[in-house]
């Protein structure tokens, strides 16, 4: 027998279109009673809620204050992040449900600083997020927040490193191995089995997400993660101008062949405006991520500006993120976090870490 209270508040709540997933609500309704004209509602969403996520509340509560018999809203906000489906034949990583890999077709378009702020801002809205420096031969995480640390091995396990904590981020970095200055004369093989081994020996935490910022380009390192490791989405970021563009188009079809999901496209260094006069001026064009997500069908996640203290903050240890939170850049980062966490929360789970291990043993 259909409960005619809840009938009620599913459909009052498929009205709503939740903006950071583009879809209804209504699936969101878990718990859910009236008594004495007060109703009592628990929404759990897919993506972190402690954020930004709760200005949908007004909406929430305003639709479900409409219902018969209903005097007060009492709304609880949650969210369970689970981890989502990845390319076959890979192996799950220890202690991450989902690992996110942020990469460029070219360098110079602000991809580091992008994945940290990213990761950040996904910390902000109440995930549990680590960041994994997957550029070994050029590393940038150590400056970008500030840590001068060198890994510990776990204790009782000589063969996984602890992860370092920069500004409450689980964080690895080849960087953080070996002197600043000392340059990685390695070949491809050697590259990728030290990326294997940071990703796959790190003790990483019980993270809802991995944020994995990739090297420029579409070579060994992009190639053996795409291969071996479990990517449940790519997030490509590029500035607007047309040679940007044509590189990030070729780093988005690679995870395209790889199967790996794209969660959507980010526009850095959209528009520059003037410190001392307020001049805005689109120094590398006007809407080329735009143009490029409508044409491979992707979502924008959002534009980002050419602002120096972007630059200024991440050289100096203190992302934007963490030095201005409440600030309009910071805001932009959180709104693209949340949007890619929203298009991944829509995607199959992984059903396949359910099931038990079986081994067959010949007695």
């Amino acid at each position: 027998m259909s409960d005619p209270l809840r009938t009620a508040a599913e459909a009052a709540l498929d009205g709503i279109v939740d903006p950071w997933t583009g879809a209804s609500l209504k699936p969101a309704l878990r718990e859910l009673g009236l008594a004495d004209g007060r109703l009592r509602a628990t929404l759990q969403l897919g993506y972190p809620s402690a954020g930004l996520a709760g200005d949908l509340k007004p909406a929430i509560e305003a639709a479900l204050a409409a219902l018969p018999g209903v005097q007060a809203v009492e709304l609880t906000l949650t969210h369970a992040i689970v981890a989502h489906a990845v390319q076959q034949g890979t192996q799950a990583i220890a202690g991450v449900r989902n690992v996110i890999a942020v990469g460029s077709g070219k360098g110079g378009v602000g991809k580091s600083t992008t994945a940290v702020n990213l990761a950040l801002a996904l910390q902000r809205e109440g995930a549990r997020v680590g960041v994994l420096d997957a550029d070994v031969y050029g590393p940038s995480l150590p400056t970008m927040l500030g840590i001068t640390d060198r890994p510990r091995l776990v204790e009782g396990d000589e063969r996984r490193i602890a992860p370092l904590i920069g500004h409450g981020l689980q964080c690895m970095s080849i960087g953080f191995l070996i002197d600043p200055d000392a340059p990685m004369v390695w070949r491809g093989p050697m590259a990728t089995q030290a990326l294997e081994q940071l990703i796959r020996d790190t003790a990483w935490d019980d993270l809802d997400y991995l944020v994995v910022d990739l090297p420029p380009g579409t070579g060994d390192i992009q190639l053996t993660l795409a291969q071996r490791v479990p990517v449940s989405g790519a997030v490509i970021v590029t500035t607007p101008q047309d040679i940007a563009l044509l590189d990030a188009v070729k780093g988005l079809k690679m995870f395209e062949k790889v199967k790996v999901p794209i969660l959507g496209i980010v526009e850095n260094m959209s528009t520059h405006i003037c410190s001392q006069c307020g001049h805005e001026e689109h120094i590398f064009g006007a809407g080329g991520g735009a143009r490029m997500a409508e044409k491979h069908g992707a979502p924008l996640l959002g534009s980002l500006p050419l602002d120096i203290r972007i630059r200024e903050q991440a050289d100096g240890g203190r992302p934007t993120v963490v030095a201005e939170p409440d600030g309009v850049v910071a805001r932009a980062y959180r709104e693209i976090a949340l949007r890619a966490a929203g298009s991944l929360a829509t995607r199959g789970k992984d059903y396949a870490r359910r099931f038990p291990k079986i081994t067959v043993v010949n007695d």
